[in-house]
């Protein structure tokens, strides 16, 4: 059976109630159906709120917090297929716990996996991650990454800056890290204007650039070993890489 949801984690949780109490054979989780359907069964399973809190609050309570941490890292990791061995990570989970420690096991292993992939790639965007200063004197980054991090940047920034109000904004997923002095929420973007840069900003773009060049060494100039350090996908919107 191939099981339809909308690609939400309350989605999710809904359909993991769903696979335990109606007892579902599960072959396949999609968010939109294939164009070709020959002789397989779809159900489509609907968020729910009430399902959803009552799969979270068993989570919460049979799962240790880093196992539940697990399980929100690899959902985040939204552009690979990790639906099927996530929900067999919460099938094990409820079994045995301890069992989740076991690699043997094929799906186990890529959870493990996944998740250090994503680690790894906050851990870099925490230092790639650039900041312009708006009109107002809010600080403005975007990024476009292979996984949604904006939780994790949010969080990071939040302690680093203080209270001086950001926006991390994920274009490619069209989400944005808000905090002010009011309030710090993940807030899905419709549509967004070009933002109003700040009368100061183009100059410390344009120190930042003149410090990157200065503090280069011409001699030991090397754009291969550059390019491992700081791979092409991450310079998008790094200003010391703009032209």
């Amino acid at each position: 059976m191939i099981l339809l949801y909308d690609g939400t984690f309350e989605g999710f949780l809904s359909l993991v109630y769903e696979v335990y109490y109606e007892k579902l054979h599960v072959n396949a989780i999609v968010k939109k159906l294939p164009e070709t359907l020959l002789f397989e069964r779809f159900h489509e399973v609907f968020s729910d709120e009430a399902k959803a809190r009552k799969v979270l609050d068993a989570i919460i309570k049979h799962f240790t917090k880093e196992q539940q941490r697990t399980i929100l890292n690899v959902f985040l990791c939204d552009t690979r297929e990790h639906k099927m061995a996530l929900l067999e990570y919460i099938r094990i989970g409820f079994k045995n716990k301890k069992e989740l420690r076991n690699i043997n096991n094929a799906n186990l292993f890529y959870i493990q996996n996944l998740e250090k992939e994503l680690l790894c790639l906050v851990h870099k965007m925490y230092g790639f991650t650039r900041f312009e200063e708006l009109e107002d004197g809010t600080l403005y980054a975007k990024i476009e990454t292979k996984f949604n991090i904006v939780p994790f940047l949010g969080e990071h920034f939040c302690k680093r800056l203080g209270n001086i109000p950001f926006i991390i904004h994920d274009v490619k997923r069209a989400l944005a890290f808000v905090k002010n002095d009011e309030m710090h929420e993940i807030r899905s973007i419709a549509s967004f204007d070009t933002p109003f840069y700040s009368n100061e900003e183009e100059k410390f773009k344009v120190l930042w650039k003149t410090f990157f060049k200065a503090a280069a060494v011409e001699s030991r100039y090397n754009p291969k070993l550059q390019q491992s350090w700081v791979p092409l996908l991450y310079r998008t919107y790094m200003s010391e890489f703009q032209v």
